[in-house]
């Protein structure tokens, strides 16, 4: 008796907590992300500010070790929204995931190629080994990107290896495995305060490139519009805030770094809300798509006969906008 009792009471418990969630409107929606860099900021921001609860969403946000776990567990349906860089995304697409950007986030890269203070020109790097993330990753991508523009042969002058995240790769360059490799802030700026050289950086060349956005697939979007539309929602007004609120993000971005290095603090933050990386208006950007699918092309087929629009479905950021709800909060934010 005492048994069912207590049964009793730990089912009356579960359905209470079932209705208040329900009473609160929400769905609760785990959502991927594949590195711990200022790249996730919006995710951050959207969580620890309560925009998420705010359009009923309850978002659990499960950090993968790599973007290439993040995209699996998105196709699979344990994670329906990641935040993900194109190469990945459009790579799984291709194999018939039918993986699409719903929101723009990151539209350009910031990646720097860094090296041994010793090594200050191009062919001083020739011979030595250049660290990534993996093959077929956004930092492949920028590390070959920018080889090529320093007039070095990514096939034959280097070898290009794998080593992981951002921090593993700070730890290649410092413990000498490798004579250069690409960072994102703020570990470019850890990275110059230890004596390491910049030799290059992808964002003075331009580089339209579709990097770290709201993903989704096809069939979670047909099945589930309000949620991701709600998605889209939060996305854009955590963009907002990061705009419009610099202490606030700096204070959030301390707290998931890890750090409180006020100097490098400002200088990621500042950087990662320039309107040419992180526009109001969050549009993917099928240049930066085309982008990637060039590179693609040289190896898969698949990638030639692909179109930008292929891998996007912006019709929740085209709502907002056409709407006047995005140039509506930025107004207010003048007030």
């Amino acid at each position: 008796m005492k048994l069912n009792a207590t049964r009793i009471w730990l089912c009356g418990c579960f359905g209470f907590l079932v209705l208040s969630t329900s009473a609160l409107g929400q769905t609760r929606l785990t959502v991927g992300y594949g590195a711990v860099s200022a790249d996730q900021l919006v995710l951050w921001v959207a969580k620890d500010i309560g925009v998420f609860a705010k359009n009923q969403i309850d978002a659990q946000l499960v950090f993968f070790v790599g973007g290439a776990l993040s995209v699996t567990a998105m196709v699979s349906g344990d994670t329906p929204m990641i935040q993900a860089s194109g190469p990945g995304v459009v790579s799984a697409s291709l194999a018939g995931a039918e993986a699409v950007y719903v929101a723009g986030g990151i539209v350009s890269l910031d990646y720097q190629l860094m090296t041994q203070p010793q090594i200050k020109t191009p062919a001083q790097l020739k011979g030595g080994q250049i660290a990534i993330a993996r093959f077929g990753g956004a930092a492949d991508f920028v590390a070959r990107f920018m080889l090529a523009k320093l007039g070095l042969d990514p096939l034959k002058d280097v070898t290009i290896v794998q080593v992981g995240t951002t921090p593993d790769r700070l730890t290649a360059l410092e413990t000498k495995r490798v004579q250069a490799t690409v960072l994102v802030p703020p570990v470019t700026y850890m990275a110059q305060k230890k004596g390491f050289y910049l030799m290059a950086d992808a964002a003075t060349h331009g580089l339209a490139y579709q990097h770290q956005g709201a993903v989704t697939t096809r069939k979670y979007l047909r099945e589930h519009p309000d949620v991701v539309r709600n998605f889209v929602k939060s996305y854009i007004e955590s963009v907002h805030r990061m705009k419009t609120d610099r202490e606030g993000g700096i204070k959030i971005l301390a707290k998931h770094l890890r750090t409180d290095d006020r100097e490098i603090l400002e200088k990621t933050f500042d950087n990662s809300i320039t309107e040419n990386k992180l526009p109001q208006k969050q549009y993917p950007t099928l240049e930066g798509i085309k982008t990637i699918l060039d590179q693609l092309a040289l190896k898969d087929p698949k990638a030639r006969a692909a179109k930008p629009q292929d891998f996007v479905d912006a019709r929740f950021v085209e709502e907002f906008d056409k709407s006047g709800f995005i140039d509506g909060l930025y107004r207010r934010a003048k007030r």
